[in-house]
Order: C-alpha cells, then structure tokens, then sequence
C-alpha cells in the first residue's frame, strides 16, 4: 500500500488529483492528511476537519472499464467498505444516508466525495476522498453530527481507524471488477439511512413533502414512494432529507 503522509493541505482530493495528473502513481495510493484546510463534501459544501481529531484521506483508483453510467458502482462499493470497516471498530449502527453519507443511529459521522477523471464513455482514474470525524466531541453548531468517539463512548486511536477503514476500501475496491451490480445493490440498500420508514424530504423549489425510501434504481438515483403511493426517483441536488 502506497500511502503519502502530509501535514496540512488544502484538499487531500485536489493533492491527488494533481499528482496523478502530473505523474504515474500506483494503483491505490492514499494520500492522508493531519489537518486539511479546505476539505469539500457533496453539493459544494465543506467539510470541517479539526487538526489531530478527524481522518481526511484520499484513495487513487484506476478503473478503465467502468462506464459512466454505471459509476454508481463504486460509490456503492465504498459505502459499503467504510460501513463494514467501522462494524469491526464497533461504532453502532452504521448506516448510509443516500447517496454517501455515513451515519451511527442518527448522527453523520463521516462523508464521501468521489471525482471521476473520465476517457470517453469511461471511467478511466477516480479520486475517492473520505472524511470521519474520530475524537471531535464538541458539535455545538452541528447538531446532526457525531464523531466516533461519542458513539463508542472512548477516545479512539488514529492509526487504528485508520488501518481498519483502508484495508477494508482496498480489499473491497480490488474487486470491484469482479462486483456483481444487484448483490452490491441489496447490501447498499440494507443499509439505508430511514429505510422503510416516513421521512420528510425537500425539493429544489423547497416544497417539503412525506416520503418512504424504497431504495435506489439502476442508475444509483433515489426512490420514494409519496403519499399518493407514486414512486419518484431523484438524482443529487433534486431533493434532500430533513431529518
């Protein structure tokens, strides 16, 4: 495993996606920072790391054959990693809230930002950045938000974390031609944050409405069934859950 070990940057995902640009790297490079300045989660928003207490990395993946339609593939794939990676740590719970948030019970405790580098209808280098707040405890203006170390109810070692979380996104991510697109579907949707159940839901026009998620489509786009029982999909940015 080639991993870089930085003290601060700006962006783990920007820091690798030059470097790839600029010269060959391995396959699976891990570029991991101790305090990233200018961290970016799903749509367009930031993602505040404290220096010592979160885990910011980013994982170089070269792909080749993955469509572009299909590239909801490995967002599912490291999902799923992630989850089963925390299971082992004992952090309770995990869920993921569409399409790639991570959650214990009803806290987010961590996120994903996944930047294609395409050729043609393919997908030829993806940057797969994650964030997981580990030992953070004050969330006074998040109150949303979790860190590990709240969920367990003990401080928690880095490195530790750190070497669970990365051997499972390797293992699983090294297979992920051999992945079959229903089976990462189903276990994709046993773990869907609400699942099942009522939730309320906005959309672009900030109209709320009740909703039931039923799961996720071929495509990887939302679907929920309305009051009136009509089942809508949505993609990123049409709608978010008010929780």
């Amino acid at each position: 495993m080639n991993i870089i070990k930085l003290n601060a940057i700006d962006s783990t995902n920007t820091y690798l996606k030059l470097l790839a640009s600029e010269t060959q790297i391995p396959d699976g490079t891990i570029v991991v920072a101790e305090d990233q300045e200018k961290g970016r989660g799903q749509r367009g928003n930031g993602w505040v790391a404290r220096k010592g207490q979160s885990l910011t990395f980013s994982i170089y993946k070269r792909l080749g054959q993955l469509k572009v339609e299909n590239q909801f593939v490995l967002s599912m794939a490291v999902a799923l990693a992630l989850a089963e990676g925390l299971d082992k740590l004992g952090v309770p719970k995990i869920k993921i809230k569409w399409p790639n948030d991570i959650m214990s019970a009803d806290k987010k405790i961590g996120g994903i930002l996944i930047e294609n580098i395409l050729e043609g209808s393919n997908i030829k280098q993806s940057i797969i950045g994650i964030g997981i707040n580990v030992n953070e405890t004050d969330f006074t203006q998040l109150p949303q938000a979790s860190s590990l170390r709240l969920q367990i109810g003990e401080k928690q070692d880095l490195e530790r974390v750190f070497s669970y979380l990365t051997d499972s996104l390797v293992y699983i991510l090294g297979k992920l031609s051999d992945q079959d697109f229903m089976k990462l579907r189903l276990l994709y949707e046993d773990r869907l944050f609400q699942k099942d159940k009522i939730s309320v839901f906005e959309n672009t026009q900030g109209a709320r409405f009740n909703g039931i998620i039923k799961g996720i489509s071929d495509s990887g786009e939302i679907m929920i069934e309305t009051e009136n029982a009509a089942s809508e999909q949505y993609r990123l940015k049409e709608i978010k859950m008010i929780y």
